[in-house]
């Protein structure tokens, strides 16, 4: 099996990349890639790991984009983490966010939730916020009871206090990761508009936008989706990827390698997405 979706303190999730390579080789996992949103910064101390490990440690990341008005996250998989110009670009998103995590401050004042954005930073074990953070941070405040309270309530996409951020065309993602040696991937089309959502049209337009694959195997899906996406792929001569998208404490109930418990991303994923990036060399 492998894993090709999870986050460390990097961003939001709240295991070291030390212990995650750890965690990977201890499921009995062929390979593991950690993907960050919008950094590669955790990559070093993860690949350090290989020599301790049977698993293979590779590098991704997780970017936003917008697509038919709604927010698309797109994984980029085998990327180079050398590669200097992915980091300036990456660079580039982090200013982007950090713009975006200001007007959030502002907004949440505005709407009776006074927070500042040292308040936030504490819950954040790097540089980077993200709105978990401001969860985490609303929770801490008294303002929620629970941390999804704040995604439901104020933050949430169409929350009173949720502020866009200047995101990626899809194209441009596709672009980016593929420049930089990896293979774009749909993450977890499931989720998109909240599950309720055709993707055949759509999904063949981001595939002449230069999208490879998406997820057809998810930490959270139900066995039909899985069957549905896997279908579609067939269909459209997508690649497919899959992941547990594992957050540590931040994502309770999802575990490594294998999702709520049913997952299984088989070793093949690995060797077409191999061939998919050597082919693109």
């Amino acid at each position: 099996m492998i894993d090709f979706h999870f986050h460390s303190l990097y961003s939001d999730g709240t295991d070291a990349p030390e212990a995650l390579a750890l965690m990977a080789d201890e499921a009995g996992l062929h390979a593991a890639c950690l993907t960050d949103h919008d950094t590669l910064d955790g990559i070093p101390r993860f690949l350090a790991m290989q020599p301790h490990v049977k698993v293979k440690l590779l590098a991704g990341t997780e970017l936003s984009c917008k697509f038919l008005g709604r927010s698309l996250h797109m994984l980029g998989l085998l990327v180079d983490p050398a590669d200097a110009t992915f980091q300036t670009r990456l660079k580039e998103l982090r200013e982007r966010r950090d713009d975006r995590n200001g007007r959030m401050v502002a907004r949440l004042k505005e709407v009776g939730c006074p927070l500042e954005l040292e308040d936030v930073q504490a819950h954040a074990d790097s540089p980077l916020i993200s709105r978990m953070h401001f969860a985490l941070a609303l929770k801490a405040k008294g303002y929620v009871n629970r941390a999804q309270d704040a995604f439901d309530r104020l933050i949430g996409d169409n929350g009173p206090a949720f502020v866009e951020r200047e995101e990626l065309e899809p194209a441009e993602a596709a672009r980016w990761i593929r420049e930089a040696g990896g293979i774009p991937i749909v993450a977890h089309p499931g989720r998109f508009y909240r599950g309720e959502f055709d993707w055949r049209e759509p999904m063949a337009e981001l595939q002449r936008q230069g999208v490879e694959g998406f997820e057809a195997y998810y930490g959270e899906y139900q066995p039909a989706q899985q069957h549905h996406f896997l279908r579609l792929s067939e269909k459209l001569r997508m690649a497919v990827s899959g992941g547990s998208d594992y957050h540590g404490a931040n994502k309770p109930g999802l575990k490594l390698g294998v999702g709520r418990g049913s997952l299984r991303v088989p070793d093949a994923v690995l060797e077409d997405l191999e061939y998919r990036k050597q082919r693109g060399a």
